[in-house]
């Protein structure tokens, strides 16, 4: 849209050539009129040249151009009189667009100047000279200004691009962290109840597996609500789930039976960070018990095992982002006199 805009302001600025031929008309005869003719013409080609080239940021044709376009019009000069100091307008802004402040403002200054102190200079008839300034001025402050709206556009379009890849990456990294939190919980409570469902009894064993089906059904639909946005973890549901992944793990669980202190927009975080500390219990620890505590603005789940999770694999990295963008702060480390502790307080 902006490159259309630019070419339509160009071919309105292609009015100072035919303004420029009524001087070639009136001062020129013969093979001088011809030329004019030709010189009028070259020197349009040339500027639809410019706006092409500042298109496509090829500079050094467009300073190529600019001077060819200043060469023609010197050579006009004698045919055309004063009437070429028009094509200053075309000109002087081309030129001043690309420059710097002071290094613009001083072309503007001296482009004015010359329309008015040449033709003075020359014997030329000077009444059109003030116009002739005034229109100098007034085009650069116009290709000025228009310069600056397409060079705020473009920048506009570079930070929306750049924000929706930040999004991208921020609803990849949700996913990523989503899928972990969720899957690893969930699968490791498949683990522990297959592997129980092997030492009992065929009655045992068959409700054992029941829950394992029960367990892949519901980590099936919490992978589907991760991946649109709308997984639903509460910490009631995540104690009981707790409760039961610990029964089969042969730990025993020391686990709140009400959730009631715990104001409501900390609930679902609490509950992440149940899911992530009772699975690191199970997987890790080699824990007798575990137990959680939960008060108004904290969290806290602590096993008397032989130590914490492994690594950048234990999923606290995912968790402790969680913890920060709620503006609270995980603590894990050793407890006294032994096992693991992780602590949540917002």
């Amino acid at each position: 849209m902006d490159q259309r805009r630019r070419l339509l302001l160009s071919l309105g600025m292609l009015c100072y050539p035919f303004l420029a031929a009524a001087g070639v008309n009136q001062y020129a005869h013969g093979p001088g009129l011809v030329a004019g003719y030709l010189l009028l013409v070259a020197v349009s080609a040339c500027y639809l040249g410019v706006v092409l080239a500042s298109i496509r940021s090829a500079w050094r044709t467009y300073w190529s151009l600019v001077a060819l376009m200043t060469v023609l019009a010197v050579l006009l000069a004698p045919l055309a009189h004063e009437m070429v100091f028009i094509l200053a307008a075309m000109i002087v802004p081309s030129a001043a667009a690309r420059a710097g402040t002071w290094t613009a403002s001083a072309l503007v200054v001296l482009g004015a100047a010359a329309c008015v102190l040449v033709p003075m200079a020359a014997g030329w008839n000077t009444e059109a000279s003030w116009y002739f300034a005034v229109a100098v001025v007034f085009t650069a402050l116009l290709v000025h200004a228009f310069s600056r709206t397409a060079t705020a556009n473009q920048q506009l379009r570079e930070a929306q691009a750049e924000v929706a890849r930040l999004a991208s990456e921020a609803e990849r990294n949700r996913i990523a962290r989503d899928l972990h939190d969720l899957l690893g919980h969930s699968l490791t409570a498949i683990t522990v109840k297959s592997a129980l469902a092997r030492r009992l009894e065929p009655v045992a064993a068959r409700a054992e597996m029941e829950s394992v089906e029960q367990l892949a059904r519901q980590a099936l639909a919490d992978v589907r609500a991760a991946v649109s946005g709308y997984q639903d973890v509460t910490l009631a549901g995540e104690l009981a789930r707790s409760r039961e992944l610990l029964r089969a793990a042969g730990i025993a669980a020391d686990l709140p039976t009400a959730v009631d202190s715990v104001p409501v927009e900390r609930q679902e975080l609490f509950g992440w960070v149940v899911r992530e500390g009772v699975t690191n219990v199970v997987r890790h620890a080699r824990a007798g018990r575990c137990t959680v505590e939960l008060t108004a603005s904290t969290v806290e789940v602590r096993d008397d095992g032989v130590g914490g999770p492994a690594g950048a694999g234990s999923g606290l990295d995912g968790l402790r982002a969680r913890v920060a963008q709620a503006g609270g702060v995980l603590t894990a480390g050793p407890a006294e006199p032994r096992g693991w502790c992780l602590r949540v307080a917002v």
